[in-house]
């Protein structure tokens, strides 16, 4: 004979009834940040700004100081170049007309500081080779004039109407906007080995 038993059900977890888990729900969303909280956050916004501004301001100054000097370095290697290639004179051209000289080719240059400028045909006419792409504008400028470089058929470069050969400062770029490795220095030496340095200094 079976005996039959009665088992009383397990009974069931308590769930939340969803009444409750809205408002609970709901208050999450409402609770936002605290004053304190905003006031951290702002604190630290500043903290970073007043860190960030300056160094970016400087890294910009001195980007532009190098991209300067590269494009004399590239007018000047423009200049030696078209000497060797056209077996003549072609002359990296400075912003003071007097170094530059009164001849024909010297009055081609004009004040076009980084222009690279030749004579062709009979009778010698100008011509551009190079178009004045140096950007020395605010808050960049020269220390002192750019120099004249009259390059010779055999790349040399020589100090216009000379026989001298061209060593020393072609162009000195700088900005008072920053306090260091405020300059860059393009320098020919032997009238045809082009270097840049960098250096600190007063920028009038």
């Amino acid at each position: 004979m079976q005996v039959l038993t009665h088992r009383r059900p397990t009974p069931l977890p308590a769930t939340t009834t969803p009444q409750r888990s809205g408002r609970r729900a709901a208050q999450a969303r409402a609770r936002g940040f605290t004053l304190i909280e905003l006031m951290i956050t702002l604190a630290v916004a500043v903290i970073l700004l007043v860190i960030a501004v300056p160094s970016f301001r400087t890294m910009t100054i001195s980007n532009r100081l190098t991209t300067t000097a590269n494009d004399v370095v590239g007018a000047l290697n423009i200049a030696r170049m078209e000497a060797i290639k056209r077996n003549a004179s072609v002359q990296f051209c400075s912003n003071n007309a007097s170094l530059n000289t009164s001849d024909p080719l010297g009055t081609a240059c004009g004040t076009a500081a980084g222009a690279v400028e030749t004579l062709v045909g009979s009778p010698a006419v100008a011509s551009s080779v190079g178009a004045a792409t140096i950007g020395i504008v605010t808050p960049l400028q020269l220390s002192g004039d750019m120099a004249a470089v009259r390059f010779g058929s055999q790349g040399l470069g020589y100090l216009p109407n000379t026989t001298t050969v061209f060593t020393g400062t072609v162009a000195n770029i700088c900005s008072s906007a920053i306090s260091s490795n405020n300059h860059r220095v393009v320098t020919l030496t032997a009238g045809s080995i082009v270097q840049t340095t960098s250096s600190t200094g007063t920028c009038p």
